[in-house]
């Protein structure tokens, strides 16, 4: 029998789709209480009765849900935030609460143009879908809490990365190829190794856990993924290219 493709299990798996009904949002949001609120206590639970967490920009974002087909459970989210203003009128959420630690050398040197600028936030995965022992200290490791086969098991590390892969494909089919994102040390170097390679825009910052501002275009994001994951990237763009808000 011939062997299924990383790409190829991780469809059988895992569907990474566009939320575009409120109940896929509200999923999206539910990942986020759950991750942001409950486990990691990044944000007050009190503020959020409903168990679902989002912000001034959710409406304004294009949210991606990744849903583990065997149980229709909700299992990573990532989100896309475009501006369509200046820094002071429409600013990023980088821009609105980590200003201080930005490398503005750096940002005038690479000065994208507004109408091209987003940022990726929000990328969680669900503590069910995190299974290794000891990296439950990131929100994109992995726990011991969710029965799966061990070939699910091999592709529940994809996730995030698949995550990350879905955003990069909602920002080439939207034009907004200046990516920017606040995220912990962990996620450069786990992308490093799928062969995406971001660049520092700024200091570490103390916002929810010691982040930092990088910076990629989408198609050194896109040129960069190597092997495997770039089938899995041309099947999750394939996808969303097919839907009517890219026409």
């Amino acid at each position: 029998m011939e062997q299924q493709s990383v790409a190829e299990t991780f469809n059988k798996f895992f569907d990474v789709s566009v939320a575009s009904t409120q109940a896929q949002k509200n999923s999206v949001f539910s990942i986020r209480y759950r991750v942001y609120c409950d486990e990691f206590g990044y944000e007050s639970v009190e503020e959020f009765p409903d168990e679902i967490e989002f912000d001034e920009f959710d409406p304004q974002s294009t949210h991606c849900l990744i849903t583990h087909k065997p149980t229709g459970k909700a299992a990573g989210c990532v989100r896309m935030v475009p501006t369509y203003s200046t820094e002071v009128r429409d600013p990023l959420p980088f821009e609105k609460y980590c200003a201080d630690s930005l490398d503005r050398d750096f940002l005038n040197q690479i000065s994208p143009s507004r109408d091209t600028m987003c940022e990726i936030s929000r990328l969680a995965v669900d503590g069910n879908f995190r299974k290794r022992a000891g990296e439950k200290k990131n929100r994109c490791g992995i726990t011991e809490e969710f029965q799966s086969t061990e070939e699910e098991r091999r592709t529940f590390p994809l996730i995030a990365i698949s995550a990350f892969l879905a955003s990069t494909a909602l920002t080439n089919l939207a034009s907004r190829t200046s990516v920017f994102m606040m995220t912990e040390p962990f996620l450069p170097k786990l992308l490093s190794r799928s062969g995406i390679v971001v660049q520092r825009a700024g200091k570490d910052v103390d916002y929810h856990g010691v982040r930092a501002p990088y910076f990629i275009t989408s198609n050194e994001a896109a040129k960069g993924l190597r092997g495997d994951l770039r089938e899995l990237y041309h099947l999750i763009f394939e996808s969303f290219s097919e839907l009517d808000r890219f026409h």
